[in-house]
């Protein structure tokens, strides 16, 4: 099955306010040439050599695997090693796999401001996320894949040297995508058990309700990819050196805590309970968290609504601290 091709809108073309516009869209979009002018970008236009820059730690993996990080075959470990070395010793591996037939090096999600000081002066988007405070990282290597994956935040992925493709899912479909254990995950995230290089729909069968949905994004050096919350995506490093850097940011204030504490203790409250009283703990769920806030709250005078208000840091100490009293019980 072909997938769709992600919509894909030139640099040029953005009106002040953009990332606003797609951020209430909520569906990804190819930015074309948005960082096409970054040093980064131009050096390693000229040479991969040219682009080496200095990293902390990596990831290596079988080539044997596809480049792709994942699973052993049992699922007790995963087909990768994990280590630390000075940057040199990476960037030389690289350097020296010209024939691509080497081991897959990937070092990932590595902090900018705290391993790259003064980088971000000239690899920037000052400006961009309003209030907010996006975490800004860089992944770099050969040819890898990281496995279909979600991230709690929003994400602004920015190619600056080698061809990234993305794969991308809609949140819907997480029951026809196979997500693999909660713990322990490759990269810290859980994972599809699907390869969509080579699906196996004989045991994942559902998987091809999720190749109808999913759409793929090609990035040239210095396109980004905007892509909203908990879309699922696949991301392969088409070339033998690959440099990407990415902003996540949230649209909650800090002081909201993540929705996955929420998930893993309805594992341990509400799954084992009857059909029934699931069912009836669903409405709750839906009156108090999914539906209107103001329905739950409007009928009640100010001074009644308590954890019912809109949170402000106060009432989320307020709220933090009654959780930590009832898990401790």
């Amino acid at each position: 099955m072909t997938l769709h091709q992600t919509r894909r809108i030139a640099a040029s073309d953005l009106t002040p306010g953009w990332l606003d516009d797609l951020m209430a869209a909520q569906r990804p979009v190819v930015i074309g040439g948005l960082v096409d002018g970054w040093p980064l970008v131009a050096a390693g236009r000229l040479s991969a050599q040219a682009a080496m820059d200095r990293l902390l730690a990596g990831y290596v993996g079988a080539r044997g695997a596809g480049g792709r990080f994942f699973y052993n075959d049992e699922l007790t470990g995963f087909n990768f090693d994990r280590g630390q070395a000075p940057l040199p010793h990476y960037l030389d591996r690289i350097r020296a796999d010209a024939s691509g037939e080497g081991p897959a090096i990937y070092i990932g999600s590595t902090d900018v401001d705290r391993y790259f000081p003064g980088l971000r002066a000239d690899h920037d988007l000052p400006g961009l996320f309003g209030a907010a405070v996006p975490t800004v990282s860089l992944w770099i290597g050969n040819r890898t894949v990281a496995a279909t994956h979600y991230d709690s935040s929003h994400n602004l992925a920015c190619c600056l040297v080698g061809r990234r493709r993305f794969t991308l899912f809609p949140p819907d479909q997480v029951g026809n995508l196979y997500p693999g254990p909660l713990s322990p995950t490759p990269g810290g995230q859980v994972v599809s058990m699907v390869d969509p290089a080579a699906p196996d729909l004989a045991r994942y069968p559902r998987f091809a309700q999720a190749l109808a949905a999913g759409e793929v994004a090609e990035l040239e050096p210095g396109d980004a990819l905007f892509y909203p919350a908990l879309w699922w995506h696949q991301v392969e490093a088409r070339d033998g050196f690959n440099i990407m850097m990415n902003y996540w940011w949230d649209a909650v204030p800090d002081f909201i805590d993540t929705p996955m504490a929420t998930l893993l203790h309805g594992l341990l409250s509400i799954r084992e309970r009857p059909d029934a009283e699931r069912m009836a703990w669903r409405a709750l769920f839906d009156h108090y968290l999914f539906g209107p806030a103001q329905d739950a709250r409007d009928h009640l005078p100010d001074h009644a609504q308590g954890p019912l208000a809109p949170l402000t840091p106060l009432e989320a100490r307020r709220l933090r601290a009654m959780v930590m009293q009832r898990l401790n019980r």
